[in-house]
């Protein structure tokens, strides 16, 4: 019987885990699924498809967050009330950068708060980071995983459409900001006002001259490096929550 039922992630308390990794598309939950054993798809209500498995002995929850700020922070504070207390977002971004390439992970360091979910929670004095420690075990995980990896602020905002798009990521670019994403800064700022420990892995799915939207459509149909960067940003976190896990 499900306790304290989340009325959008659809989950209770009743399966008792501690880590979640967060992609955004709910098709990445099933490819995540794949390194688990004994997954088993909990529930599947909008952007948020929920699948529980084991990695190593280890009970983690793979839950898909759609798109945006918005739809992951419904996620985070769901999880949070069902006593998930690590999030890693496991995600893809745009490469602000000349030397970041298709299949590169990206591990943010901060985030800048483009956005407008994580400024509803608080002024943008209040800095988007993830967890000091289980930042290090993502990076070390990393290494350990010989992936290609940089690890630097990124940038999150809330369209891919608005007007002046190019001129929007000159500019980040310009301040040595890695990449950009919609939902990495949320994370940050809710985990940090939450008590919860947070980290963001990002594949590099558009370059910096890249085309957004043939970049995006090669990525999903499987045409590029991207998708080695999908299994290598899975395979990291699931190894940081292992290194994680046998420090408490």
């Amino acid at each position: 019987m499900k306790t304290n039922l989340q009325p959008h992630i659809r989950i209770g308390n009743d399966h008792e885990v501690q880590y979640a990794l967060l992609p955004g598309d709910p098709g990445r939950v099933d490819e995540a699924a794949k390194f688990l054993d004994q997954p088993e798809v909990l529930a599947y209500n909008r952007e948020y498809k929920t699948i529980k498995g084991f990695y190593k002995g280890i009970p983690v929850l793979i839950i898909s967050t759609g798109i945006g700020g918005v739809s992951a922070g419904i996620a985070i504070e769901e999880l949070r009330n069902v006593g998930v207390k690590v999030m890693i977002r496991i995600g893809s971004c745009g490469a602000l950068q000349p030397h970041l390439h298709l299949g590169d992970l990206v591990i943010a360091s901060g985030a800048v708060r483009n956005d407008g979910a994580s400024y509803s929670y608080i002024n943008k004095a209040y800095p988007a980071i993830p967890d000091p420690e289980l930042l290090f075990h993502v990076m070390n995980a990393a290494k350990k995983n010989d992936a290609k990896n940089y690890t630097g602020i990124v940038r999150c905002h809330d369209s891919f459409y608005t007007d002046k798009e190019q001129d929007i990521d000159k500019y980040w670019s310009e301040k040595g900001i890695l990449a950009s994403d919609m939902e990495t800064a949320a994370l940050f700022v809710i985990g940090g006002l939450r008590g919860i420990k947070t980290a963001s892995i990002l594949n590099v799915v558009v370059e910096k001259e890249g085309n957004l939207e043939g970049g995006i459509n090669d990525y999903i149909d499987e045409k590029n490096n991207s998708k080695r960067g999908e299994e290598l940003e899975i395979l990291t976190a699931l190894e940081a929550i292992v290194s994680y896990d046998s420090t408490i």
